[in-house]
């Protein structure tokens, strides 16, 4: 298991975490104050509409957009016999009704955030399950004869106060003194959640899940952590609180950074964070990817680039993708990439070197939390890819579409713009009856009217009997123009 540091930037609007392996940056967690998640939140939410249709509903939870309730997440209790069909949700939900419900999934881009009625309370070691009475076993956690005594005694531990339970990969070493506190600090917080339910109005915010700081915490760190550093002695202090109640063996590994200069800056964060906004992925061997996000799906390229270390192609091309394997997976962690993913290896004609790289993939990936699932080559020598999404994306967090281009990645020519320009004035000198024209735009399109364009432009105030005048804006874009009739 590769060594692992965890750096904490805090700030009072801001939270960013980085996970360093090797010496190496995995994966970057940003949480801001204002835009703080909102999955594993609960909330008494209420049905403003049901869609039989979609076999959904929306669920109003407060929030400026309505929420998305699917059939599949209501919770209706153990069904009548085990192939008993689908109880349709118009039978299950109406208008006004009040419902206790959990985010799942946080709202990404036009779509509202989803919920389920299942709610899940995670701890330290375990996972409560309010609803259900089953106990199950992280599949992290292989030995069978290991699974089946951590569920006797989760089972024995949590007795006939109700509920289910998930453990965890950490509780695979738990005493049952831990467990037991485990499993009385999440019925406490269920309790808490139905007390408030019972006086609260809908929309209210009834249980919210830890700060990322304290995520590092449960989430984060484990066995391979060897420190976590925080450049806030209050936050510090807070951390080591809240981890001596809850989980005690982080508290050692939690250190005070009390350097000038900022502790992102000392161990190179900002640089690798601009480097997972860029478009391009260099790799030491001189190949390249390009990766390109879209609504739909994620799309990453690779290309050879400057190496040719190799003594034949193939073999050039074998040891590209085989080190592309292990970026594209550091990658999709760093970028917090979710969806359909789609790699375009370059093409091998060897189904031995095809496998070798797949397997390298598959092996990097084993290293991420977020399920991700990889088929193998198709016939075009794509490798599709889905990695469970959860919440926004690196880029989609951090960036916001070009106001000149519009996300498309480009803009107009400037000739394009002088004939859009003339063919506008064309249409506007047959509808109105003006003395003249007079065309503002960007500096660049302005100059290109006066120069290489001047004799159309000349022609076209001859033909229409209209002077036409010229403005250059420096605010406008290159593809911003406005035509003033006078």
């Amino acid at each position: 298991m590769p060594t692992q540091d965890i750096l904490i930037n805090w700030s009072p609007q801001e939270t960013r975490v980085a996970v360093v392996e090797n010496g190496a940056v995995q994966e970057l967690h940003i949480e801001r104050t204002l835009e703080r998640g909102l999955v594993g939140n609960v909330y008494l939410g209420k049905v403003v509409r049901v869609l039989p249709g979609m076999q959904s509903a929306f669920i109003d939870i407060g929030l400026d957009r309505a929420a998305f309730l699917h059939v599949a997440d209501l919770h209706a209790g153990p069904p009548a016999r085990p192939d008993a069909p689908q109880v349709p949700i118009e039978r299950l939900v109406f208008e006004g009704q009040t419902l206790t419900v959990q985010v799942i999934k946080d709202a990404i881009g036009t779509k509202g955030a989803r919920l389920s009625t299942q709610v899940s309370i995670a701890g330290r070691m375990l996972v409560f399950l309010p609803h259900d009475n089953h106990i199950g076993i992280s599949q992290k956690i292989g030995s069978h004869e290991l699974r089946e005594q951590l569920r006797a005694r989760v089972q024995a531990l949590a007795g006939d106060g109700g509920g289910g339970f998930i453990l965890r990969t950490n509780a695979e070493e738990a005493s049952d003194a831990e467990l037991a506190e485990d499993i009385a600090y999440l019925r406490r917080a269920w309790a808490l959640i139905r007390e408030r339910a019972q006086r609260s109005p809908a929309g209210t915010l009834l249980h919210q899940d830890l700060s990322l700081a304290e995520r590092v915490l449960r989430d984060l760190s484990n066995e391979a952590t060897h420190t976590i550093r925080i450049d806030s002695k209050l936050q510090c202090d807070a951390l080591k609180a809240f981890g001596e109640t809850f989980m005690p063996g982080t508290v050692a590994k939690l250190d005070h950074y009390r350097g000038e200069r900022p502790i992102f800056d000392l161990f190179g964060i900002e640089e690798e964070l601009t480097r997972a906004l860029a478009r391009r992925v260099d790799l030491k061997s001189g190949g390249y990817l390009i990766v390109d996000q879209t609504e739909a799906l994620t799309t990453i390229d690779v290309n050879t680039g400057g190496f040719v270390g190799a003594r034949n192609f193939e073999d050039t091309i074998f040891k590209t993708n085989l080190e592309a394997a292990g970026s594209i997976a550091r990658q999709l962690r760093l970028r917090n990439l979710g969806g359909i993913i789609i790699a375009d290896f370059i093409d091998m004609l060897r189904e031995d070197h095809q496998q070798a790289v797949l397997a390298e993939l598959r092996k990097q990936l084993a290293r991420d939390r977020t399920r991700t699932t990889v088929s193998g080559f198709t016939q075009l020598g794509l490798v599709e890819m889905t990695r469970k999404r959860t919440r926004e994306s690196l880029a989609h967090m951090l960036c916001e579409p070009c106001p000149t281009c519009q996300g498309r990645g480009q803009v107009k020519t400037a000739r394009s713009v002088c004939y859009d320009i003339l063919r506008e004035i064309l249409r506007e000198a047959r509808q109105f009856n003006h003395r003249e024209f007079r065309v503002v735009a960007s500096a660049t399109v302005v100059e290109m009217l006066l120069d290489e364009e001047s004799v159309h432009l000349a022609g076209l105030s001859e033909f229409i009997g209209k002077p036409i005048l010229l403005s250059a804006e420096p605010g406008m874009n290159p593809e911003q123009y406005d035509i003033v009739l006078l």
